[in-house]
């Protein structure tokens, strides 16, 4: 059975037919880089302007008034060390809590199959239909004061862990993993005597790395992309994530200076996702063949 292309296999081997293929594949290529690099390279170049150059009309593609002292200048005017710490900080708490109770929640639904497992998980799932700032008045009002220890969670880690625990997206992620991992091999370890909790630990962790790689991932850019929910639950600067601590100190602060911070507290993500976007792609596909 032939594949269907948008264009024939006969007159693709031909000489015109792979000329215009390659011209078409070429600049389609050519402007989805544009797309995606243009604005990253436009915020690392302006970080290396003078204050004027930035904001000349029109504007330089290349700096005339090359300055890397703003990525200095930036990273010792606005602590941007204290801030990245308290982001790694905050970012790879959330990141063992999830792993810790996402995935016992995802094992439970996929291979315990508790009673009413499918409702939990389609409620689960209903929840990611729900904007996130739709939630940010009751998830407020809940860390202001914790119901039944009556506890005020503002300016602690806390306020940043708890609401980020129950992720549905990675709890349905990490079941669709469980789901492809075959039972026989779950049913000859329960033969050998070994229960729910040590199948979980012996085997299905083990196998689950590519999945739980791609959850670590997910955990730690939520956290440090997210804004308005450090910024109403940390007010104090001290404890402050970067973005929000950018934008705390930007009043005073030189527009050259303050894109060359935005840059560095971008770089960390986009490191992460160049070096693991091969797991984060095989990570994802992965649940979905059996066997």
């Amino acid at each position: 059975m032939s594949t269907r292309t948008l264009i024939a296999p006969a007159r693709l081997a031909r000489p015109r037919g792979k000329a215009v293929y390659r011209i078409v594949l070429g600049l389609v290529l050519v402007l989805f880089t544009l797309a995606f690099l243009g604005p990253l390279y436009w915020l690392a170049s302006s970080g290396l302007k003078d204050a004027q150059e930035v904001v000349a009309t029109p504007p330089t593609l290349i700096p005339g008034s090359f300055t890397p002292g703003n990525y200095t200048r930036a990273w010792e005017v606005m602590d941007l060390a204290t801030l990245l710490l308290n982001t790694l900080f905050y970012a790879f708490g959330a990141l063992a809590f999830q792993l810790v109770l996402d995935v016992a929640a995802a094992y439970s639904l996929s291979k315990l199959r508790p009673v009413l497992g499918k409702a939990v998980l389609g409620m689960m799932l209903a929840t990611l239909m729900i904007p996130a700032t739709v939630l940010i008045v009751p998830q407020y009002l809940t860390v202001l004061d914790v119901p039944l220890v009556q506890r005020n969670l503002l300016n602690s880690p806390w306020a940043i862990w708890l609401p980020s625990v129950a992720n549905a997206f990675n709890i349905f992620l990490l079941k669709r993993f469980f789901d492809s991992i075959p039972s026989e091999l779950l049913h000859a370890a329960a033969i050998d005597g070994a229960g729910p909790l040590r199948i979980l630990w012996s085997i299905v962790l083990p196998i689950s790395r590519p999945i739980l790689g791609v959850v670590s991932i997910f955990a730690v850019v939520g956290v440090w992309k997210d804004f308005l929910w450090p910024l109403l639950t940390l007010p104090d600067p001290a404890k402050q994530t970067l973005n929000v601590g950018i934008y705390s100190l930007s009043n005073g602060v030189p527009v050259n200076v303050l894109i060359a911070a935005l840059t560095i507290a971008s770089l960390p993500t986009l490191i992460v996702f160049l070096i693991f976007q091969r797991n984060i792609m095989g990570g994802l596909t992965a649940g979905g063949l059996k066997g």
